[in-house]
């Protein structure tokens, strides 16, 4: 996988040579294909699949800390009991 430097260096090229032989109209729809082909490489997410796993995570990590809570509870109620209890 490339660095990003190198990512962004080879898009520097690219766009000089595009300035040098281009013109002004073409530019505009070349750099928007470079980009999107640049950026269709990342692994990226938008914005609205970013916010919707942190609404997951914060309601993931509720119930993580209710479970808890429900376990310690439980082997509060059991500990005295499993102490003296089976030895089989």
């Amino acid at each position: 996988m490339k660095q990003p430097n190198d990512m962004f260096n080879e898009f520097q090229n690219k766009m000089s040579e595009l300035l040098r032989n281009s013109p002004a109209k073409d530019v505009e729809r070349n750099m928007k294909a470079m980009l999107s082909q640049g950026f269709s490489k990342l692994d990226l997410v938008t914005r609205d699949e970013f916010d919707t796993q942190t609404q997951v995570l914060m309601r993931t990590r509720t119930r993580l800390e209710e479970l808890e809570q429900r376990v310690a509870q439980l082997e509060a109620k059991l500990g005295g009991g499993t102490a003296s209890g089976s030895q089989d």
